[in-house]
């Protein structure tokens, strides 16, 4: 069989195929192959071995990794990738220690994406969204989660929802879709939640049909949603056919850690006030912990999500950028992957596994993203990196020189890299 492609000279080679989700302290032990290469075929890997078995395969061209790291394409499962306009005027704001709550009576906050949203063309969006997935793929991300929410009306959710889809049609990054329309209360029911809940979840058939999203999720937070109207909420969206998500104690530990294992979500996300029970409810589940540092870290909060008590306690964590204008305004996973080790305090090893295979299981994609195995898609990251170590030490840099996806190398950084043959 000739190979279409053959990665070789690969320094330290991290497949992250023991299997998934990984939970605990098992998140701390990593397999680390030296001196390999990979082979590809139609898009899929269908040959691991060790460099120097290369020299009896036939190929049509190679990468030479030149002794460098090569792993899995990135996973990120939490992003509101499709929005219209931007906040950085804020930012001076928010350095005053002017409140969000007044921020918003100026015009400002999540009200504002959401006119910008609401006002924004379909084409707009796309080409918006194409630059910013554009990005994400530089960092080495190769499989993305997009919510919706930036609506909060049926228009502009469905635009947003079909934005999101197209974007997977024509971008190499997979785009999988999650509904928010449950992010914020809308001015228009402002003393009526629970009827623009009843709003929301009357889009639930035509999403369904359309095929315009995965997953429903639900901002249960002081302020938005409580427990209760998110708990009706996301049994109703199950009740239609959807996998649930849940954004749980960002700030208040209100119990919707708690929930998302009562209900079976597939993920918890922020849970930075997770309390001790919801901690140990996790770890007893399937539900994976979506950690968003870069928040956070965005906003100067002192707290962060209890990562090191988590894994104690057996869960599956994962990381996120959280990429959105208000309060996470980046694509590089790479840089959360820093503030994991250097806020969260987890390891090399263990955000390795967050940022791949848990973060597959965390969007459903745990069977065809975050590892390389003989069958799967070739997603496939060649860094400027000695070592898995190096890329969160060294932090605030772009560390990918190759991006490979479904076998077909989308993008490189420098010239002369990809090779043909020497005959």
């Amino acid at each position: 069989m000739k190979l279409d492609l053959v990665i070789r000279n690969i320094g330290q080679l991290l497949t992250m195929a023991a299997g998934g989700p990984v939970k605990g302290k098992d998140m701390n032990q990593l397999s680390v192959e030296t001196d390999m290469a990979i082979g590809v075929k139609d898009g899929n890997v269908v040959w691991i071995g060790k460099d120097a078995e290369v020299n009896d395969l036939q190929y049509d061209r190679f990468i030479n990794a030149n002794g460098k790291l090569v792993t899995p394409g990135l996973v990120d499962p939490h992003t509101h990738l499709v929005f219209g306009g931007s906040r950085e005027h804020e930012m001076a704001l928010k350095q005053q220690g002017v409140p969000y709550l007044d921020i918003l009576k100026q015009g400002g906050g999540i009200l504002s994406t959401v006119r910008a949203t609401r006002q924004a063309t379909e084409e707009e969006l796309f080409e918006k969204g194409m630059f910013h997935l554009q990005r994400m793929m530089s960092y080495g991300i190769t499989t993305v989660e997009a919510k919706s929410g930036y609506g909060l009306n049926e228009e502009t959710e469905l635009k947003q929802l079909r934005v999101a889809r197209r974007l997977n049609e024509h971008h190499p990054v997979d785009v999988v879709s999650t509904f928010l329309g449950a992010h914020a209360i809308p001015t228009e029911y402002k003393e009526d939640p629970d009827a623009f809940l009843e709003a929301m979840l009357a889009m639930l058939p035509d999403i369904k049909k359309q095929g315009l999203a995965e997953f429903v999720d639900i901002f249960c937070e002081t302020g938005v949603f409580s427990v209760d109207q998110s708990r009706a909420f996301l049994q109703k969206a199950k009740e239609y056919g959807f996998d649930v998500k849940i954004h749980a104690d960002e700030i208040d530990p209100l119990g919707g850690t708690e929930l998302a294992v009562e209900l079976g979500a597939i993920s918890g996300d922020h849970l930075v006030g997770a309390s001790h029970q919801g901690i140990h409810a996790l770890a007893s589940s399937h539900t994976i912990a979506v950690l968003l540092p870069g928040t956070s870290f965005y906003l100067g909060k002192e707290s962060y999500a209890k990562a090191r008590k988590m894994i104690e306690a057996g869960v599956a964590v994962a990381l996120s950028t959280d990429f959105n204008p208000g309060s996470s305004p980046t694509e590089n996973l790479q840089f959360i992957m820093s503030l994991a080790a250097l806020k969260l305090k987890m390891t090399p090893e263990e955000i390795w596994h967050a940022v791949t295979v848990n973060a597959a299981y965390a969007i459903n994609r745990g069977n065809v993203a975050g590892q390389i195995r003989i069958g799967r898609p070739a997603d496939i990251v060649v860094w400027d990196a000695p070592n898995y170590q190096y890329v969160p030490y060294h932090y605030g840099v772009n560390h990918v020189n190759t991006v490979i996806k479904a076998g077909n190398i989308v993008y490189e950084r420098g010239e002369g890299y990809v090779s043909s043959p020497v005959s």
